[in-house]
Parts: structure tokens; sequence; C-alpha cells
């Protein structure tokens, strides 16, 4: 199948090892800056790939079936509408559209054209999550009261000036939007979307238009309270993301840098052992913050398209998350809780 990428930023060497793990052919990369391409995918064995500055020309000339785009955040629902204009099914970075409206184009626009779009919200098929997801499904966790997000991260002033665009409301978002709408996808996907969110907000650490810390109460359909905390000003050092779900018959606690490290599995049908084997099953730190997904991720949207069906992370999650982080903002400035 053939591929292309659109922005060689700092995500883009995930991308490239996911596609070189799945067997695609890569015909072509696409950035503003050539150089930017170059440093970040050295030593990726790209180097006879042409490097395109304008994506248009890119699609016209190379006719991919399979385009991933990991450009600024504002960018992406035209450029991936572009896409499917063009023919190609499309892996977009997150988050999949700044406001609701342009998601819900290219929601319209998948349906449409029968091609796939699947948001790279790849801690989905971290395995300490899908263990998560597997039992919320079989039921072992009863009845579930309550959640939890706290994404602590560290970002220093430095990457914020890597590019003018970090930080930004048009095309980037703050620490909500950014970092932590991995963890809100999670939550979703274990208790099936907030019915209301009521937050606060602040930018107490960095140079940025948007917040580098926010914190928010969220009641879910399931009617589990959930607490959300995304923040990049972690004294660094001390990151970590944490997951948990709590029930009348179990809890889990997944922490490390990712949400991947299982910290606390106790259900009260544990098989003898089983909390200390997910334990030590679940114990390796992933070699950066991205987690182990990428691969699986692309390996379910290649699926999805031979088997033609939406892939697990399609652009209805998409939107859902954003859907979350919007109602987050909304009730920041407004003071009141906003329903979703």
């Amino acid at each position: 199948m053939r591929y292309c990428l659109i922005g060689c930023g700092r995500v883009s060497p995930e991308h490239i090892r996911a596609v070189r793990h799945n067997g695609l052919e890569i015909t072509a990369l696409c950035d503003i800056d050539p150089k930017n391409a170059a440093e970040n995918l050295r030593g990726a064995q790209v180097d006879d790939v042409p490097v395109y500055r304008d994506y248009r020309e890119m699609l016209e000339d190379e006719q991919p079936e399979l385009v991933a785009i990991a450009t600024p955040s504002g960018l992406h629902a035209q450029m991936a509408l572009d896409c499917l204009a063009a023919g190609a099914h499309v892996i977009v970075e997150k988050p999949i559209a700044m406001i609701l409206e342009d998601a819900d184009r290219l929601i319209e626009a998948a349906d449409k054209t029968g091609l796939v779009v699947c948001n790279n919200l790849q801690n989905r098929f971290n395995p300490a999550v899908r263990a998560l997801r597997e039992a919320v499904e079989t039921g072992r966790f009863g009845p579930i009261y309550a959640a939890a997000l706290q994404l602590r991260w560290y970002r220093g002033e430095d990457y914020y000036r890597q590019a003018a665009w970090r930080g930004t409301r048009a095309l980037d978002g703050g620490a909500m939007m950014n970092q932590g709408i991995h963890g809100i996808d999670l939550l979703n996907w274990m208790l099936d979307g907030p019915a209301e969110i009521a937050a606060l907000t602040a930018r107490l650490a960095r140079d940025i238009e948007c917040e580098d810390i926010g914190v928010a109460a969220a009641r879910y359909r399931c009617g589990a309270l959930a607490s959300i905390e995304c923040t990049t000003t972690r004294y660094p050092g001390a990151e970590e993301e944490i997951v948990e779900i709590s029930g009348e018959r179990g809890c889990v606690r997944l922490g490390g840098i990712a949400g991947h490290v299982v910290e606390t599995w106790c259900f009260d049908d544990n098989a003898p052992g089983e909390e200390e084997e997910m334990r030590r099953r679940h114990c390796v730190e992933p070699e950066t913050v991205y987690g182990h997904g990428h691969s699986l991720l692309y390996a379910d949207t290649l699926r999805a398209i031979a088997e033609g069906r939406r892939p697990l992370v399609d652009a209805r999650a998409g939107r859902a998350a954003l859907a979350v982080v919007l109602g987050a903002y909304e009730s920041a400035e407004t003071g009141r809780a906003v329903a979703l």
C-alpha cells in the first residue's frame, strides 16, 4: 500500500517505525522545512524518498492509498479532508480537529467516500490499557463508581519555543488538548463518554496562549464520576500518567510515564497471583512517552481498510475526545458546568 506522511516533526519517527513494522511502501514525505524532515528522520532509512513542501502537490503526484497527518493540530481537519478528496485513507494525529464542526465534516466525508479515518490516539493499544478494557467489557468491576486521569508531564519553555504554533489557540491548544487528550480518550472508551463536565484552567508557568494546567470533574453516562488533571508543569523527572477505574467489585490503576504500567489490579475474583502477574507483565518503561501503540494502531487501520470497517479509533472517537476538551474549555471560561 502506497503511503505518505505529511509533517515530519518530533512524532514522525514513531510513524515511520509503524510503517516499517507493517510493511507499507513509503512513497513520499511532506514538510514545509525539508531540513526539519531530514533532522527528525535521521537514521530512519528514508533518504531516497522524495520530500515535498506542498502536500496537495504530493497527493496529485504520488496518489497515495494511505496518508498520515502529523502537522500542527489546527491544520489536521482540512488536510484530512483534502486527502479523502484525493481518494486516500487517513491516519490523523490528535486532536482530530480544533472545533467540532470540522470533526463533523470529517465524519461526513468518511461516511460518504467509504474511506477510513483513524485518529492517532494510540494509547488504546498499550497492552495494559487493553487488559483494562477487557476487564471493563467482561464486567469484572461490576457497577463503576469512579475514575481518574492524572496527566502530569513536564514541557519547558524550550519545547514551546521549538515552533511558533505550540501553545496557541488556533493551532495547538494547551495541556488538555495536546497532551491530556490521550487519557481523556481512554476514559471515554472505558466509560462511554461524559454527560457533563466542570473545569478550571490556568497558565502558571509557560509563556503560551493556552493552559499549562487544567482540572475537571465529569459525570459519565454510566453514572460514574471522574477527576481529570492535565498539566505540563510537573517537575522534570517526576512525570507520570495515571488512569484509574474503580467499581463495586474491583479497582485498576495504571501508571508510569504513559499509563502503561499496572500498579493496582484488584478484583474480588482475582485468581491466585493474578495481580503480581499483571504487574510483572506490564512493568517495562516505553522508549518514549508515545508508548507502544503506533504499530498496533497502524495494523488495525490496515485491517479496517481490508475488511471495510471502521478502525478502533475512528473519527467519531476522535470527535468524542475533542468534545470533552472543548467542554472543559467552555466551562473554564463561563464558570458553569457544560452538558455534553
